[in-house]
């Protein structure tokens, strides 16, 4: 029964935000409240709340103090020459626009923090998207899939969580699987060109009048098919608002009061060591980033106006995703709390057939696909990885294939509801989550899927 409910709950999850019947918020909370009560346990709902809290409070916490260090950062210029840089290469191709973003996702998931990735993404890709007219989910579901591949280095998490588990070593699982992952990644490169190719052929045939990215963030943009040019404005720091209320070019203008030339090799040295720190595990992630947010805003801005002004410029983003992980932690509450992860688990092992036996890495990596989407990665590599081994070890089949088969659904796993970062990247970019859902599920398990074959093929799983 457990089991049924649990699938249950998921799949009227998923159905009432894809339908946009509930907002994420109130279908993370209300869902798992009421099946809570359907199982028989209301009585222990704020014990489940609780400790579902209690688990992501450190990641709360480090999204939000992440969200204003980050945002300042970009205030004060850090990542201005990126964004020309982009801008130099995207011009006002759609198709160079969408290869652009996975590429700049796929370059800054170095940092294993997929938070920061999809911040400075969209930062760099949303004024050129909204100007362009393009669709933002196909900018919030190439970061996604990008940073999803990304997302195996030995220090992004989920290749940590399976060595530990299986008790093998991180490196013994990533350096092998380096030829399936990058085969991934090219895929998520090519998917970007069908997609930009498609927006290019929506939106008609763009060409650039002037881009003044020497100087000037500004793009001037005209249009093929009778559309008629149009000036790139904004509501950002330092620049008009556009005739129609838009939000369009937003806080790239190079006269912006907020600027801190002088302060450039500072602010890009304490990035540099935050990102080191963070890599090492020197402290932890949620003090690095409260240290980080604190230290930027008393060097950057050493006026308490100032300070003020800065973190309310980016208080909807910040209450917008804790609100969001929070509640989230509801979610994940009442699933575990309820023993309906456990039997869903036990249920998808229980009927994999015998004869598959010999073939458990291949088995892992299928599996990996809609577990990690369905729960947390600890949830996935501590409860279930460790049974899927044992049942491998009964063929002969070695715990670093299964290891390595386990990493295999990252890229879907990145844009699960109880992915965190998840709702930094639909947040930022004003996307709907059940818009980005809907769009990003079916691509994204092919991503993983193509990661499989190549690894298959190369002999690796």
């Amino acid at each position: 029964m457990l089991t049924i409910l649990g699938f249950a709950m998921i799949a009227t999850f998923l159905v009432l935000i894809m339908l946009k019947k509930m907002s994420p918020i109130a279908a993370l909370v209300l869902i798992p409240a009421l099946f809570c009560v359907f199982v028989g346990k209301g009585a222990k709902l704020g014990d489940y709340v609780i400790d579902g809290v209690t688990g992501l409070a450190p990641t709360a916490a480090m999204l939000m103090f992440a969200i204003v260090y980050f945002g300042v950062m970009i205030d004060v210029g850090l990542f201005d020459p990126i964004v020309r840089g982009i801008l130099r290469f995207c011009k006002a191709d759609p198709l160079r626009i969408v290869v652009g973003t996975a590429v700049l996702a796929a370059i800054v998931s170095l940092d294993g923090d997929g938070s920061t990735t999809f911040m400075i993404t969209v930062s760099a890709m949303y004024p050129l998207y909204k100007r362009l007219k393009m669709s933002l989910v196909v900018m919030t579901g190439v970061a996604a899939m990008a940073n999803g591949v990304m997302n195996t280095l030995p220090w992004g998490g989920p290749t940590a969580r399976a060595a530990t588990a299986l008790k093998v070593d991180a490196s013994d699982i990533f350096v092998p699987m380096i030829p399936a992952l990058g085969v991934g990644l090219l895929f998520v490169f090519c998917l970007a060109c069908v997609l930009g190719r498609r927006e290019r052929k929506r939106l008609g045939v763009l060409t650039l009048d002037e881009v003044l990215v020497e100087e000037k963030e500004t793009v001037l943009v005209g249009a093929g098919s009778g559309k008629s040019p149009a000036r790139a404005g904004g509501s950002g720091p330092g620049l008009p608002e556009e005739p129609d209320g838009g939000e369009g070019f937003q806080g790239l203008d190079p006269n912006r009061a907020n600027l801190r030339p002088r302060l450039y090799w500072f602010n890009g040295l304490l990035t540099v060591v935050l990102l080191t720190s963070m890599i090492m595990e020197w402290l932890p992630i949620p003090v690095l980033f409260l240290l980080g947010a604190a230290l930027a805003l008393t060097v950057n801005f050493p006026h308490m106006p100032d300070q003020r002004a800065r973190i309310a410029a980016h208080a909807e983003n910040v209450l917008n995703v804790s609100g969001m992980v929070f509640a989230a932690a509801v979610f994940t509450g009442v699933l575990q709390g309820t023993g309906m992860v456990d039997h869903m688990a036990k249920w998808l092992v229980d009927n994999i057939p015998a004869g598959m036996g010999p073939h458990m890495a291949f088995v892992t990596g299928v599996l990996s696909i809609p577990l990690t989407y369905f729960m947390s990665n600890d949830g996935f590599y501590f409860g279930i990885l460790p049974v899927l081994a044992e049942a491998g070890h009964a063929h002969g089949v070695s715990s670093l294939e299964i290891a390595r088969a386990s990493i295999i659904g990252q890229p879907l796993h990145m844009s699960s509801p109880l992915v965190p970062a998840v709702y930094v990247l639909v947040g930022m970019a004003k996307v709907e989550f059940g818009d980005h859902t809907r769009f990003v599920v079916k691509w994204a398990a092919l991503t993983s899927l193509v990661v499989l074959g190549a690894g298959m093929l190369f002999g690796i799983i």
